[in-house]
């Protein structure tokens, strides 16, 4: 668990504020209202926008905090003990006035065009039998979204990729369900322009929605996706590592960590030089175990 400070606070403000920003905008110049609400709208170029976005604030911004921007996945990282809960509480005050000031901000440079779509606020569309499915609909993006935050920002081997893989799951789940909820997953996108645009015709689906499909995700990675990538699985690849399953009959192979093996110093099976399978200092499994990676997208 890792504390945080001031420059992360201001970072998940800044951040949260550009990417409401920048998707109220694409909103209201492209999701058409009225009768063409559904049909008219081009969400590819909404989605698009969604992971470029997040991409780019992930990979610059998202260094000082860790790249959050959304309390659901806040909600995540303190159910699993990644961030301290009262840090964890500033994170999510600091994101719900971002996504207030994004909001305001689109106001102020498209108050006319804004207006009919109420400054991007989402609202559950006619597509959807009512909030139940609605909230249903959340929850599945945000479970989506989350999940992917976990899986790649807490798996240092793969952690560099956090910023297009986070970005791309967002953006896809926007341009899929976006014709049906909006594709908020995110209270603090949802809260913003709807305190703005007075739209509150829709509250639980884009608050319960969303936490509980964080929830859901935190759950999937506590239970399946890190004992898979934890060191308990580490140190059972040390002893057996994964591949091609043996020819029937035959036991599976195991690593040798001490004593020479039959090519000598730095063979295959030996306890040779820096390198070498099972060996000494740059070998992998050596050495000091992985440290557990700090909470946050960008690993800060």
């Amino acid at each position: 668990m890792q504390d945080r400070g001031l420059a992360a606070y201001i970072a998940e403000l800044v951040g949260t504020l550009l990417l409401v920003f920048f998707v109220t905008s694409v909103v209201v110049l492209y999701v058409a209202v009225g009768q063409n609400a559904t049909f008219g709208s081009d969400f590819a170029v909404v989605g698009l926008t969604h992971f470029l976005v997040l991409f780019v604030l992930i990979a610059s911004i998202g260094v000082a905090s860790g790249g959050h921007f959304n309390p659901a996945v806040t909600a995540a990282f303190i159910a699993l003990r990644r961030i301290d809960p009262i840090d964890g509480l500033v994170y999510m005050l600091a994101q719900l006035s971002g996504g207030v000031l994004g909001a305001l901000l689109t106001k102020g440079l498209l108050l006319d065009e804004g207006r009919a779509s109420d400054y991007g606020a989402v609202q559950v569309t006619d597509l959807l039998g009512g909030n139940l499915q609605g909230a249903i609909v959340e929850g599945i993006g945000a479970f989506v979204l989350v999940l992917a935050v976990l899986a790649l920002a807490l798996n240092p081997d793969i952690r560099r990729w956090a910023p297009l893989g986070v970005g791309a799951a967002l953006g896809f789940a926007v341009m899929v369900l976006g014709p049906l909820t909006g594709g908020s997953f995110n209270p603090a996108r949802w809260f913003g322009p709807a305190l703005v645009g007075n739209e509150f015709a829709d509250v639980w689906p884009y608050l319960v929605g969303p936490l509980v499909g964080a929830g859901l995700a935190a759950a999937v990675y506590r239970f399946v996706i890190e004992p898979a990538s934890g060191p308990a699985q580490e140190a059972a690849d040390q002893a057996a590592p994964r591949g091609p399953a043996p020819p029937a009959g035959e036991a599976p192979p195991l690593r040798q960590e001490h004593g020479a093996g039959p090519g000598g110093p730095g063979a295959p099976g030996g306890s040779g030089g820096p390198g070498a399978p099972g060996g000494g200092p740059g070998a992998p499994g050596g050495g000091q175990p992985p440290s557990k990676p700090p909470g946050g997208i960008a690993g800060s």
